[in-house]
């Protein structure tokens, strides 16, 4: 057994959620991006486009992020593409997260009065301009706090990487208890780490709900 001291544990496994917390935000990021591109497009009333929105969210919402991972980091190597844990794991990630933030978005946007649609219509604006001015505005304040809440999905969902070989902290975590035969130890802190990440960001976003409800 590794003579492992607490503070080498520890600092080994700080050293790995830096990249638990680079994969959250590179998933929350770009997912937002693509997250938004996707519910202009399921808002568009293009029907074409929305068909293939609701399917892409079903699909990412329908089937584990686990899977999902397996797919893009096993099945691409069958098509003699090569890719790295890590870049499986920030598509995956990116890709389940758009998923799930189009809908938060969504169910925000249908949330504004119908009132509001049809004001801004009867004074000719586009689609565009109405987004812009008129709904986007309203929904942001309604947004903020489920958004915020659901990434803390994003960071314990990180953990799945490690099934694919990217050393974050749960693989950090596996590794070093397998050197030092001590999961207690190990598991406690790992599980205290994602808690110290986690917790913070619940009480923000139960904070800004009680903020912009009482703005409101």
């Amino acid at each position: 057994m590794a003579d492992f001291s607490l503070w080498v544990i520890v600092s080994n496994l700080l050293l790995a959620a830096r990249w638990t917390i680079a994969l959250s935000l590179i998933a929350f990021v770009c997912g937002g991006v693509v997250g938004l591109l996707l519910l202009f497009a399921r808002i568009s009333g293009v029907r074409l486009l929305e068909r293939f929105v609701f399917l892409y969210v079903e699909f990412f919402q329908g089937t584990p992020l686990l899977m999902q991972m397996f797919m893009l980091f096993f099945g691409v190597a069958l098509f003699g593409v090569e890719i790295s844990p890590w870049m499986a794991a920030s598509l995956a990630l990116t890709l389940w997260t758009s998923a799930f933030l189009t809908e938060i978005w969504r169910g925000c946007v249908k949330s504004v009065p119908l009132g509001q649609w049809d004001a801004a219509d009867s004074l000719g604006f586009n689609f565009v301009d109405l987004m812009r001015y008129v709904i986007l505005p309203q929904a942001l304040r309604i947004s903020v706090p489920p958004t915020v809440g659901f990434l803390v999905q994003v960071v314990k969902g990180t953990a799945l990487a490690s099934i694919i070989g990217f050393v974050e902290l749960t693989r950090a975590g596996t590794m070093i208890n397998n050197a030092t035969f001590r999961p207690f130890l190990v598991y406690t802190i790992v599980g205290l780490i994602y808690f110290a990440l986690c917790f913070p960001l619940s009480l923000l976003a139960k904070s800004l709900e009680r903020r912009l409800n009482a703005a409101r």
